[in-house]
C-alpha cells in the first residue's frame, strides 16, 4: 500500500468512526480513543489544504509531522 492509499483509508475510516458516533449506544470512549489515534496516523505530505481563516497557534500539538490542525 502507498501513502497516498494509505491516507485515503485512514480518511475514510476517520468518516466512519464520525458516523459511528452518532449512533445511538455508541461507545464514546472507544471514539475519543481511536479518533486522535487515526488522525495522528495520517502519513506526512498528503494533509489536505487547510481553510482560511486556519490559526495554527490553536489546537493541541500533534506528532508525526509537526503541524496543529
Amino acid at each position: 500500500m502507498d501513502a497516498r492509499e494509505d491516507y485515503e483509508r485512514t480518511v475514510q475510516m476517520l468518516g466512519d468512526l464520525a458516523l459511528y458516533a452518532h449512533l445511538i449506544g455508541a461507545d464514546l470512549d472507544f471514539v475519543d480513543a481511536i479518533g486522535p489515534a487515526l488522525a495522528a496516523s495520517l502519513p506526512c505530505g498528503y494533509l489536505p489544504p487547510l481553510p482560511s481563516g486556519y490559526d495554527p497557534n490553536d489546537g493541541p500539538d500533534y506528532p508525526g509531522c509537526g503541524w496543529r490542525p
